[in-house]
């Protein structure tokens, strides 16, 4: 009963940053805006050493009436958040510089590994800790990228806090990680108050020494909690991970974002989750409900993986969970590439409208991906093989899936169009497989006994496994394809003029656009006269239009010749009008001399 009184961290946090708005450190401790950041008006950035305070009472108020006996480890852990609060406070007051802030988190994590928290799931220690300072330094970032807006992260912080709280009861009991995350949780709850407040702009905010440390917190709390046990059980692997979804997936997005803009990672902007989804329409409080919703879904299934206790269970369901957020995903990304009105507020439903394409291609890879491996399996060693053959094939797979999963999405096996598939996205589909296929084996290789687990097994399944992806989506491809191509029978009909460089290019684009079918090309070249462009007969020359509009019933024809002879556009004009079909000229602006663009502006 004694963990109870880590509530008091609710009351002590507000408390204290009650007090500190009313004092001197309000006026000198202020975020002010620009044209990186969401607010609109100077704000003091006290929040964080409210939350840090109301933390540090409730946790040892527990302690103190014999909730739980600090070891070493923990009290490492609680040094170490110490240490990042520390460096967050003097960023806020002197704006340390990216390698500062680094060296700091690097050194926190140094004091959790010296104190005796390690990575007990795999067999090299050098591994483990490595694992353990880039998960412990990954998180700390991933909340400070996500304190964007008001009550975002100090709400998905109680949201973990509390999941880990509930943890801390179930699967893993452990008093003293159940007093730590309670006090984080209320810590958050007591900051909320002055910083989510609807319409009305926040008293405060936590600045970097609140999210830095709570990240930080949270990070060593899963590590604690999961990884330090050996013989983890995939359900208890993930828990973490699921728990924290949502600031993996906003640091993920934001990263690709800027590295593929040029742009630093530890640069502000406004590319974040919560910036797209305010820039589709939703309010502020949507969005930081939006988010609340799917993170405590994601960290909620992760118990039920848990209670099922079933390694084929669990990998099922977390694939399922990767497929609804690459869906997420892919909507965030496609949100600034999208005709939304700006400033129009929009319906939380329309957030849920399913790329259904993208999701069955993550379903179905994760049925070719299992299949490759078990046929891979069957091939090298027979079915079942041996006892430990068995032990290691059921670690390998969630590591196989994970891997592919991973490096499908940067080698574009999960953009929104495949719109020629050729030799470059075979290319793109083996060296996906080949990349994902050597991380998996060497993760194994370093954390795990092959014992006679023969290595000669993935280079059979990277080729099974490239094989039946590259089918698939050559067979996607051909689908769509041929469903267009019955659909736009229907469409409109289109007779282009010209199948040279333009000409081409057009149809190109009309084949890809619902609703449109190129009937034919007219081209006065003898050489291509009945014979095909990329499966576009040419059906006669310009002389020929007028015969060539009855054959073909041209909805609209497009001429991509307009420095052609006047007497070729007379002919097909006058023959447009007389069938009565729609007529336009199609001329690439590139070929426009600036002074014809530049005097037509004029006039």
């Amino acid at each position: 009963m004694g963990t109870a009184l880590a509530t008091i961290a609710l009351p002590a946090a507000s408390v204290a940053i009650w007090a500190l708005l009313r004092s001197g450190a309000a006026r000198r401790l202020v975020s002010l805006p620009s044209a990186d950041r969401w607010h609109a008006a100077a704000t003091p950035s006290l929040g964080g050493i409210g939350i840090f305070l109301g933390f540090s009472v409730g946790l040892w108020s527990a302690a103190a009436v014999g909730a739980f006996h600090p070891s070493e480890a923990f009290t490492g852990i609680y040094a170490a958040v110490a240490l990042v609060f520390a460096a967050g406070l003097a960023d806020d007051l002197f704006n340390l510089g990216p390698l500062s802030k680094l060296a700091a988190q690097g050194g926190a994590a140094a004091i959790v590994l010296a104190t005796g928290t390690h990575v007990q799931l795999v067999h090299n220690p050098v591994i483990g800790d490595a694992i353990a300072v880039t998960w412990l330094i990954g998180v700390s970032n991933a909340f400070n990228l996500l304190d964007n807006m008001d009550g975002l992260a100090a709400s998905l912080a109680a949201i973990a806090f509390s999941l880990f709280a509930l943890d801390a009861v179930t699967v893993h009991p452990d008093d003293a990680s159940l007093a730590f995350a309670v006090a984080g949780a209320l810590a958050c709850l007591g900051f909320l108050p002055f910083n989510l407040r609807g319409r009305r702009p926040a008293l405060a905010f936590m600045g970097d020494s609140g999210s830095q440390m709570l990240g930080f917190a949270l990070a060593a709390l899963g590590l604690t909690s999961s990884w330090r046990v050996a013989g983890t059980t995939v359900a208890t692997l993930i828990l973490p991970v699921l728990v924290l979804a949502v600031p993996i997936l906003d640091t993920t997005l934001v990263t690709v974002a800027r590295l593929l803009d040029g742009r630093p990672i530890y640069e502000g902007g406004r590319d974040h989750s919560s910036h797209r989804l305010a820039r589709f329409g939703l309010s502020e409080l949507h969005v930081v409900a939006l988010l609340a919703l799917i993170s405590l879904g994601i960290g909620g299934s992760s118990f039920a993986y848990t209670t099922l206790d079933n390694s084929r269970d669990t990998v099922i369901g977390v694939v399922l969970t990767f497929a609804l957020l690459v869906q997420f995903g892919s909507f965030l990304a496609d949100i600034d590439r999208r005709p939304f009105p700006l400033n129009e507020q929009t319906g939380l439903s329309q957030v849920f409208a399913v790329h259904w394409r993208r999701l069955v291609e993550v379903l179905v890879d994760f049925f070719l991906i299992t299949g490759s491996f078990l046929a891979a399996y069957a091939i090298r060693f027979g079915w079942p093989g041996t006892d430990t053959q068995q032990i290691v094939r059921n670690l390998t797979l969630p590591i196989v899936l994970v891997a592919r999963y991973l490096m499908f999405i940067p080698f574009g096996l999960y953009r929104p169009v495949w719109r020629y598939a050729g030799a470059r996205d075979a290319v793109g589909i083996a060296a996906a497989v080949l990349v994902s296929e050597f991380l998996a084996l060497s993760f194994i290789v370093f954390t795990q006994d092959l014992y006679d687990f023969d290595r000669s097994f993935f280079i059979i399944d990277a080729l099974i496994c490239t094989l039946a992806i590259g089918g698939s989506r050559f067979a996607e491809r051909t689908l769509v394809t041929g469903t267009r191509s019955v659909r736009d029978r229907t469409g409109r009909r289109t007779l282009i003029v010209g199948a040279g460089r333009t000409g081409r290019s057009m149809m190109r684009e009309l084949r890809e656009t619902a609703g449109e079918r190129v009937v034919g090309f007219v081209d006065d070249n003898p050489r291509l006269r009945r014979r095909s462009v990329h499966g576009v007969k040419v059906l006669g020359t310009s002389g020929e239009i007028a015969r060539l509009l009855g054959q073909a019933r041209p909805d609209i024809v497009l001429v991509t010749i307009p420095d052609a002879p006047r007497e070729t556009l007379d002919a097909v004009v006058d023959a447009c009008g007389k069938a009565g079909v729609d007529c336009r000229f199609v001329r690439r602006e590139i070929d426009l001399d600036p002074r014809v663009i530049f005097g037509a502006a004029t006039e």
